[in-house]
């Protein structure tokens, strides 16, 4: 069975997104859908993207897990972004979380040091 994930992120200002998640996912899209809306593949048949759709702006959440999680919070920490939160769970897992300028919530989880 195949699995592809397409996660969505409605933004209001979509020139604004476009360069805030440039920053956070640390390249220019992997795809410029049209001009409202942009894609990056984080994996294969794994992508998140926004789109301008302002009446669902800020409601985005979305957790994506990597192996390298000290290297990629200190890579998004170099092109100018801190986390909102930065958490450890009971077993371990650690997670950053970072909110564009309109509130939607982006993760990324880390297994355990």
């Amino acid at each position: 069975m195949a699995l592809e994930l397409f996660a969505g992120i409605p933004v209001a200002d979509y020139a604004a997104a476009l360069q805030w998640y440039e920053r956070l996912l640390g390249s220019p899209p992997t795809y410029v859908v049209s001009d409202t809306e942009a894609l990056w593949e984080l994996a294969e048949h794994r992508s998140v993207f926004i789109e301008h759709r302002p009446e669902h702006a800020g409601h985005a959440m979305l957790t994506v897990f990597i192996d390298d999680f000290d290297t990629r919070v200190t890579q998004i920490t170099e092109r100018g972004l801190e986390p909102a939160e930065l958490e450890t769970y009971s077993n371990g897992v650690r997670k950053a979380t970072y909110r564009d300028p309109e509130g939607n919530e982006i993760g990324f989880g880390g297994a355990p040091l």
